[in-house]
């Protein structure tokens, strides 16, 4: 019929009164022929009342063997253990915050400890420069005390030395000049005077 309707409109002009009718009558009975055609009904539900009337069915059936419980509980497992989550994240959090605290303040002791550390090493090693000037001088005195005294004892051992040489030679020169000015007639008398005498 639709198609007729459209074809009308190409086969009659639209002046003709005839064509007019026509196309009238033809859209009168498609609005019938749609009446007609509406879809079945059972106790006075169309197709889409049925739909609705087992929906609200199923949704009674689920409230009255408590599938709504069944849901919130999940649900409410669900929002316990995000909720747990959460608690554990928190947690995590604080103890991670605490841990970086901690270690900014061992690193700030640690900094600390390191200028400390600078400052006796620094001091250690001031100290340990004065002991060795010290101990530098005090063993330059003591090497030029020692140099004196082997000077001193060089020249002492070289007097005695001389003192030595010196009474040789004087012995020397006193037996020679015995020898020469005594005889055996003086050493004969000499002997008895000592052998009287003991």
């Amino acid at each position: 019929m639709a198609n007729l309707q459209q074809e009308a409109p190409e086969v009659l002009t639209a002046e003709d009164p005839a064509a007019e009718h026509a196309v009238e009558t033809v859209a009168h009975t498609e609005d019938a022929a749609g009446d007609a055609h509406a879809g079945p009904s059972a106790l006075g539900l169309n197709p889409g009342g049925w739909v609705g009337l087992a929906m609200l069915v199923f949704l009674i059936i689920l409230i009255w063997k408590g599938v709504h419980k069944i849901i919130v509980g999940g649900l409410d497992t669900k929002i316990a253990a995000i909720r747990a989550n959460l608690d554990e994240a928190k947690a995590l959090r604080e103890e991670a915050e605490a841990l970086r605290a901690e270690y900014a303040a061992k690193i700030a002791n640690a900094e600390k400890d390191a200028e400390a550390m600078l400052e006796n090493a620094k001091a250690e090693a001031d100290a340990i420069v004065a002991k060795a000037e010290s101990d530098t001088a005090a063993m330059i005195a003591r090497r030029e005390k020692m140099a004196a005294d082997k000077i001193a004892a060089a020249e002492r051992q070289a007097v005695d030395d001389l003192r030595a040489k010196a009474a040789e030679a004087s012995t020397a020169a006193a037996a020679a000049l015995i020898a020469d000015k005594h005889d055996a007639a003086a050493d004969a008398a000499l002997a008895d005077k000592v052998i009287s005498e003991i």
